[in-house]
């Protein structure tokens, strides 16, 4: 009798869960439109149930009654907003809250959330209602979804098993566009296979992140001090093949490039960098090494200048000939080359050759040239025209003539690599502020060059306001006392002008009488005092002249 009653408790049940849903679609229609609900796994169980127990208490007297499942619902039309929220359902990766009386139930006998949801089919296939630009949209939105459902099972993967931080695996992922659409691809091609053909894309998308050992490479990147950003620039770089990455970091630690130095190699070294033969990479090592770069200066030189990781074999030999048949010799090309390692490889041979073009109309022969870019290499990375052509013209304006350039250009080439309008022209105007004529400023440049590579408020600046308030130098003989020995505003006050002028102060010679010394010969203050000492010395007690023949004529401290 039990046994009836549960067997019609679940009748009636089942009879109530398959009821039809009654609703209106439009207001004015009178007639309701008959929906089916769509059986969930507790719903089928039921069924099952049921429909054993009737055929194990089957009477030959009652009529067979079999239950025939509800048809599914025919494909409505949705429109653009539904057919997104139900494409969304369809490919969400985690189970979703549900709610008595939910349409699209889960239950957790389901394979895949997808199970208990309408077929994709049903609103992606055609069936000459919808047009191919309304299913390529909802495809492309598709794409759009697994895509976020890929990034969100990479960050899962950072935090769960790299241990990294909410954040940090974030802006990993979200510099990863290229690697995500590698997991999606492979995940997608590992359902061909036999033991994958019924798992999930979550588990299939895990799979392919634990085979590319993906996260112990970002912890080992991390490491190596490379930022976020590098390091999804790099995995992005590598086409879904990581070892390699891994590989050409061991290679360029080889050879000394270390720290951020790496991420650089990587970068800009070209996207063909880690599909390169070792053997190759080793070859061109090998050939500078050859002339005259050290094996410890590699790792500077390459890390400075990547390009070189993507030149073939021969176009390093024409860049390594280039500078040779200039007169270098190996030890000169190999401290250029640490000097500016950018000098090997980063400007093309069109725009070295127009700079040595211009250098050489200053009237500099080749070999000439080839030494002044071996003493200062800065100057192939300048540019003709916004360095030198306006540097010239401002000497021009000063009174310099082409040898007066030259001189310069030979003596501080480091000034045709400095800015204009920001270090040599307020020096410029300090000096012509003191009164100094434009012709004078010239020819003080071309005797001292080093002159303009001074600070001007740690150098310049104090010299002068030492002459003026404690070498005892007015006003007035200021400008010329500095026109007649520039070198005055490269000494230093502690050890050279201080001293020196203690001495002068300690033979009775007056403040204001320095001054006129100095004003007569400058150069008095730049001797050393032990040499000054001795000449003092035989004027006095060999000559018997008095002080006074010193104060009048300053220059006798220039004899031996």
């Amino acid at each position: 009798m039990l046994l009836h009653c549960n067997v019609s408790y679940y009748t009636s049940t089942f009879s109530f869960i398959s009821s039809s849903l009654r609703r209106q679609d439009n207001a004015d229609d009178s007639q309701d439109t008959v929906i089916r609900r769509r059986h969930n796994a507790r719903s089928i169980s039921l069924y099952i149930r049921h429909n054993r127990d009737l055929k194990l208490n089957k009477n030959p007297n009652e009529s067979q009654e079999t239950f025939v499942p509800p048809p599914p619902p025919p494909r409505r039309d949705l429109d653009g907003e539904n057919r997104s929220k139900l494409l969304e359902l369809s490919l969400v990766t985690r189970r979703t809250p549900q709610f008595p009386g939910s349409i699209y139930a889960q239950s957790a006998s389901d394979a895949d959330i997808a199970s208990s949801l309408p077929s994709l089919r049903n609103f992606l296939g055609s069936d000459g209602d919808d047009d191919g630009e309304s299913e390529r949209e909802m495809i492309v939105k598709a794409l759009e979804i697994r895509r976020k459902v890929t990034k969100e099972i990479i960050k899962e993967s950072l935090v769960r098993k790299g241990r990294f931080g909410i954040t940090y695996a974030t802006n990993v992922t979200d510099r990863l566009g290229d690697f995500v659409d590698h997991v999606m691809i492979q995940a997608a091609a590992l359902k061909r296979l036999p033991e994958f053909s019924e798992s999930r894309f979550n588990l299939r998308a895990r799979t392919v992140i634990e085979d590319s050992n993906f996260v112990p490479l970002v912890r080992w990147l991390k490491h190596h001090e490379l930022s976020y950003n590098r390091i999804a620039k790099i995995i992005c770089m590598s086409k879904g093949n990581l070892d390699s990455i891994r590989i050409m970091i061991e290679w360029l630690k080889s050879i000394h490039v270390k720290g951020e130095f790496i991420a650089v190699a990587f970068l800009r070294s070209g996207d063909n960098i880690l599909q390169r033969n070792r053997e190759e990479l080793n070859e061109i090592v090998e050939y500078l090494e050859s002339n005259g770069v050290r094996r410890d200066w590699m790792g500077y030189v390459v890390g400075r200048c990547p390009e070189l990781l993507s030149f073939s074999m021969e176009e390093v030999k024409s860049r390594v000939d280039f500078f040779l048949k200039m007169g270098m010799n190996q030890n000169d090309f190999g401290t250029m080359v640490y000097d500016y390692p950018k000098i090997i490889g980063f400007f093309s041979f069109q725009v070295m050759e127009k700079k040595i073009n211009y250098l050489k109309e200053f009237g500099l022969s080749t070999e000439e040239v080839g030494r002044l870019l071996a003493y200062k290499p800065h100057l192939m990375g300048c540019s003709i025209e916004e360095r030198w052509k306006p540097l010239v013209k401002y000497f021009y304006y000063l009174g310099i003539p082409k040898e007066g350039m030259k001189r310069i250009l030979v003596v501080k080439p480091i000034l045709y690599c400095i800015d204009l309008e920001k270090t040599i022209a307020p020096k410029v105007r300090f000096l012509q502020e003191m009164g100094i004529p434009n012709e004078a400023i010239g020819n003080m440049l071309v005797k001292f060059p080093s002159l303009l590579t001074n600070s001007l408020y740690k150098k310049i600046r104090p010299v002068v306001i030492f002459l003026l308030t404690r070498a005892g130098v007015t006003q007035k003989d200021i400008g010329k006392v500095i026109a007649m020995d520039p070198a005055l505003l490269g000494c230093s006050i502690g050890t050279k002008l201080e001293p020196n002028m203690r001495y002068y102060i300690s033979l009775g010679i007056r403040f204001y009488q320095l001054g006129e010394m100095i004003a007569d010969f400058p150069m008095l203050l730049r001797y050393n005092v032990d040499n000054l000492r001795p000449k003092y010395r035989y004027l006095r007690r060999t000559m018997i002249r008095p002080l006074q023949d010193l104060i009048e004529f300053p220059r006798y401290q220039k004899k031996n």
